[in-house]
């Protein structure tokens, strides 16, 4: 069920685990438990960063890590995995300066209890920092060891350019990887860092697959929004969100899955995508996703999604 991981020597499941709700909506027993699932299912790329949950009270930040880090040690798994983090959006570690991402991969790693990270990726961009020196403190890091793939979350298409040239022109360690906000209700990133990421090979990761949760189906217009993020998801629930969770519905109905899993599918067909990223604060939750690793939709299915969320 691995595949390669385009730009990389990794091979990684269908569907990266997003850990944004690892220490936020589940505490380390309810993560664990969906570590557990995943991993039993076949799972294999974990997705978190440094700055998660720091705005939950009580948290101050990399709790995320440190739950997906006290899992591994306890399953004695650290090899079989492929962990992503990030660095530069945490406020008392905001930014890319090379002394900052230099500090920051110190504390992953700890949190993590690894001493290296499969895949790492500037949070977001840093315009107050020259990207010659964010670029040559990730590539430090590789030349060090402690990091395998450099990544950017955040970036547009002209500072994604422009770091790729600059990694080219210096030797630099390159961008192989990118995680834009991306989805059957966002799809921005098709007019403008698509092509980019098309042209210099670049694999694309998306974020907030599902959409705050909305393409899971599970919000209803009729119905009071609950939960961290209902808010959020709602937002969507126009004339097109609801023409997008009906052709869901009916899609998910024919392969007999959840609507979750049929979005995940569209998502990764489209060009340039490698695997979506999306999380899960229970085991009934994930198990509704899952499927989508052999979900094959129809052109025509495809089609009928595209057409509906058009933006």
């Amino acid at each position: 069920m691995l595949f390669p991981l385009a730009g990389t020597e990794l091979s990684v499941h269908p569907l990266c685990l997003g850990g944004n709700v690892f220490g936020w909506t589940a505490d380390q027993e309810q993560s664990f438990e969906v570590l557990d699932a995943y991993a039993e299912a076949g799972g294999n790329f974990l997705d978190t960063s440094d700055s998660y949950t720091w705005k939950v009270p009580g948290n101050s930040g990399g709790e995320s890590e440190t739950t997906i880090g006290n899992w591994m040690a306890v399953r004695k798994n650290r090899d079989s995995m492929v962990v992503a983090t990030k660095v530069g959006n945490l406020p008392k570690r905001r930014g890319l300066r090379a002394t900052n991402i230099a500090t920051a991969v110190e504390d992953s790693l700890i949190r993590l209890r690894t001493d290296y990270l499969d895949v790492y990726y500037a949070h977001i961009d840093d315009q107050d920092t020259p990207l010659e020196e964010t670029l040559g403190a990730f590539t430090a890091l590789v030349e060090a060891g402690k990091v395998r793939h450099l990544a950017a979350s955040n970036y547009t298409a002209t500072r994604l350019s422009e770091a790729l040239k600059i990694s080219d022109e210096n030797g630099f360690g390159k961008y192989a990887l990118i995680q834009p906000h991306y989805n059957m209700m966002e799809r921005d990133y098709e007019h403008d860092l698509r092509p980019v990421a098309a042209e210099h090979g670049v694999a694309c990761l998306p974020y907030y697959a599902l959409a705050k949760g909305f393409l899971t189906g599970k919000y209803r217009a009729d119905t009071p929004a609950e939960g961290a993020r209902a808010a959020g998801a709602m937002e969507y629930m126009d004339d097109r969100g609801r023409l997008v969770l009906g052709e869901l519905a009916a899609i998910a109905e024919a392969h007999q899955v959840r609507q979750g899993a049929v979005a995940l599918a569209w998502l990764a067909a489209q060009p340039t995508v490698a695997t979506p990223i999306a999380s899960a604060r229970n085991v009934a939750q994930l198990n509704d996703l899952l499927p989508m690793a052999d979900l094959q939709l129809t052109e025509d299915e495809i089609a009928r999604l595209s057409q509906a969320s058009k933006d």
